[in-house]
């Protein structure tokens, strides 16, 4: 059904009179989209550069649960909690579209768990493997282990018409790599958080297997979790890099930021905002709307705190404006007062320098910069064809992240290589063969 908002305010740029005009239909089936969007911060983060041989403090980790055989190409899959103080639950939409579902629901144990557990998923051959240095990824936004880099076909979105039923974590494990994954508590949470478990992960790897170093393979959002851990960007109560990576390889990761959701905010609105009938696990630009000629507030879904909810935390920390590059999607019902903040005809908001000054993490993760001993690799798509995506088309994109961003190397120290996969869109870089290999030739 289209939604057709029916209450008009005078103003939507400041010093400009406008009339109202129709709202237009967009596409709703921005499930997807979500696999990368913008961040949020818990708590004041601080920057260290650790050296190469200092380690951090051993973290005080608890097995709590093991689940054998579990499937999609894993030998199996362990939940951990981190008792250290500062880590804590974060908040969950009140309806259940962010909570934890499928196999994730019954390895945390609850659809909603504390930010202080994590899955770590050991792939066939993590014991046998030939290969002297073991892999850890880590997946992004809205996504778990086993779609990202297992079973791609999982949900149905795969970035293609036809989705494989296997993927990076068999391809590596086929190479005699031994592959770990990572699994976050909440589909959108806070990279510092996320950060520290990254860490959690690599330490216990690292014991396992009797090594000193880990190579990284972080997708989408991930990207700013792993690297906030290698860059020692971290809440006051965090622990600081361990010099445990060898190698850092991002996928369609926003180094340069982004800020998709504030220039095409309109679209985000109707697949998500409950009363227009949005169910999507999306956040959004704006505090109020009007749905059915009804004037509403949903403080859980926006980008930035509102009335104590802060539902996507993960969202704030990977904002970046870009619209001094390619403009703003001017034809977005609201454009003007969605990105830069105010009252529009249908929306309301704050604006994306807002966002970006409550805590992005793009800013210091630059300023505190990668250490020299990590190699870092950066892959990037250029193919803007997501199925059933507004795909981002202001400027050469994968889909969501813009090329120049998933290829900015401010504050790299070094850049082992980087690599534009043109036919690639965002959600295909994590599985389609020719990102496979180029991952498998960076490592070895």
């Amino acid at each position: 059904m289209r939604r057709t908002p029916t209450r008009p305010v005078r103003r939507s740029r400041p010093g400009r009179t406008v009339r109202p005009v129709p709202a237009r239909r967009v596409p709703t089936a921005l499930a997807a989209v979500l696999l990368t969007l913008a961040a949020a911060l818990l708590g004041a983060p601080t920057t260290a550069r650790a050296g190469t041989a200092r380690a951090a403090a051993a973290a005080p980790v608890t097995l709590e649960a093991t689940f054998p055989a579990p499937g999609n190409g894993w030998a199996k899959v362990e939940r951990y909690l981190d008792t250290t103080p500062g880590f804590g639950a974060e908040q969950f939409p009140s309806d259940g579209r962010g909570d934890q579902d499928g196999a994730r629901r019954t390895y945390f144990g609850t659809g909603r768990p504390s930010s202080a557990r994590f899955l770590l998923y050991s792939a066939a051959g993590w014991d046998t493997g030939s290969q002297a240095t073991p892999v850890l990824l880590v997946h992004g936004a809205n996504d778990n282990a086993d779609r990202a880099w297992a079973n791609p076909g999982e949900s149905g979105t795969c970035g293609a018409a036809s989705c494989p039923s296997t993927g990076l974590a068999q391809y590596l494990a086929g190479t005699g790599r031994r592959v770990f994954a990572i699994g976050f508590a909440h589909k959108h949470g806070d990279n510092l958080l996320q950060a520290q478990a990254v860490g959690d992960a690599l330490a216990l790897i690292r014991a396992r297997l009797g090594v000193s170093q880990v190579d990284v393979v972080a997708w989408s959002k991930g990207e700013v979790a792993a690297r906030a851990y290698v860059s020692s960007v971290k809440p006051s109560w965090g622990r600081a890099y361990a010099g445990d990576v060898r190698r850092l390889v991002t996928l369609g990761g926003p180094h340069g930021g982004l800020d998709y959701v504030y220039a095409h905010g309109w679209d985000f609105d109707l697949a998500t905002w409950p009363a227009c009938g949005g169910t999507a696990n999306a956040p959004s630009p704006h505090l109020y709307m009007t749905c059915y000629g009804t004037y509403t507030a949903q403080p859980c879904l926006g980008v930035l705190p509102s009335g104590g909810y802060d539902c996507y935390p993960g969202q704030r920390q990977l904002l970046a404006r870009w619209d001094g590059t390619y403009g703003v999607d001017t034809t977005a019902q609201d454009w003007w007062t969605t990105y830069y903040g105010g009252q529009g005809f249908y929306t309301s908001g704050q604006g994306i320098q807002a966002a970006i000054d409550a805590g992005s993490l793009i800013a210091p993760l630059r300023q505190a910069g990668v250490p020299a001993p990590v190699r870092t690799y950066l892959l990037a798509g250029g193919s803007a064809d997501i199925p059933g995506v507004l795909n981002e088309g202001r400027g050469p994109s994968d889909g969501l992240v813009f090329t120049a961003s998933a290829l900015d190397t401010t504050g790299i120290a070094t850049v082992g290589g980087t690599r534009l996969l043109a036919g690639l869109n965002h959600l295909e870089l994590a599985w389609a063969p020719d990102a496979a290999s180029q991952v498998n030739t960076w490592l070895s």
